[in-house]
């Protein structure tokens, strides 16, 4: 069984490197692999309020038999639940859903700046964790005004921001910010969406000088950033695959070459996006 190294976070709690994500999985088959996944190693899973799937994720996690204080838990608040009481009110559901006495990492899912209550929703949040209800918050999709706007109007910084990034939106600029705040990046759609970037001849080069595949070279392109990918998947086999990225290094110029290709975002604009 894969042993997956961990980063200490900005509030002292530990996250592992490499996560399974679960969007957009139904219960069912939530269940089924958030199980698989932890019997194969895994130890981060990340859901949503939005995703449906979170008594799936939480049935998956109580029927892998691996103890709960070994589990990395994800949700995110969504947008229909911004402001203070609404995302207190929401957690609670969340935690029901889960079946969970406390939630490892409370994100607030988009920052939704026309909606304008994203920072009474942190503060919420900021309780919860003072609580002892949740052992580290964050946010997902924040640019770096948003970070900014946290910081003066609470003096507390996230300690995780997920956002898109793969090597058609490495972020650079962001993740500068995140290193300068000490606030850990997560990768969401690791892998880009499709079998596009998995085909690309110079990713597939890469990947064969190491004897991996494609998608094991773009998950240790992601790791060596710092970053922490959380790529889906409900096959055993994949799931397997994707956690052994540990044994292999890229250079500085294969790292260059994942990353030469155009730029594209494939998810919404934070600043513009609105996901309720």
């Amino acid at each position: 069984m894969a042993r997956i190294p961990e980063h200490t976070l900005n509030d002292g709690t530990r996250l592992p490197a490499l996560g399974l994500g679960t969007y957009p999985l139904d219960d069912a088959a939530a269940d089924d692999a958030v199980r698989g996944a932890l019997e194969s190693g895994y130890r981060l899973v990340d859901t949503a309020t939005n995703y449906g799937n979170e008594t799936g994720v939480g049935r998956g996690i109580a029927r892998s038999g691996v103890e709960r204080g070994e589990v990395v838990v994800t949700t995110k608040l969504p947008g229909r639940h911004h402001g203070y009481q609404e995302t207190l009110d929401s957690f609670e559901e969340s935690r029901r859903r889960l079946g969970v006495e406390y939630v490892d990492l409370y994100l607030i899912h988009w920052p939704l700046p026309r909606v304008d209550r994203y920072v009474d929703s942190w503060r919420a949040m900021i309780k919860l964790r003072d609580d002892g209800l949740v052992r580290s918050i964050g946010v997902s999709n924040f640019t770096a005004e948003h970070l900014g706007r946290l910081r003066r109007e609470t003096d507390v910084l996230p300690s995780v921001n997920q956002i898109e990034l793969h090597p058609s939106l490495p972020q650079d600029d962001l993740r500068a910010v995140h290193e300068e705040l000490g606030i850990r990046t997560e990768s969401w759609s690791p892998l880009g969406r499709g079998s596009a970037l998995l085909e690309d001849p110079a990713i597939a080069e890469v990947a064969r000088a190491h004897g991996v595949t494609p998608a094991q070279a773009v998950l240790r392109w992601h790791l060596q950033l710092g970053a922490v990918p959380i790529p889906k998947s409900a096959d055993p086999g994949r799931q397997r695959a994707n956690l052994d990225v540990f044994g292999f290094e890229l250079s500085a110029e294969e790292m260059a070459r994942v990353a030469d290709r155009r730029p594209g975002r494939l998810g919404g604009d934070p600043d513009t996006h609105e996901e309720f």
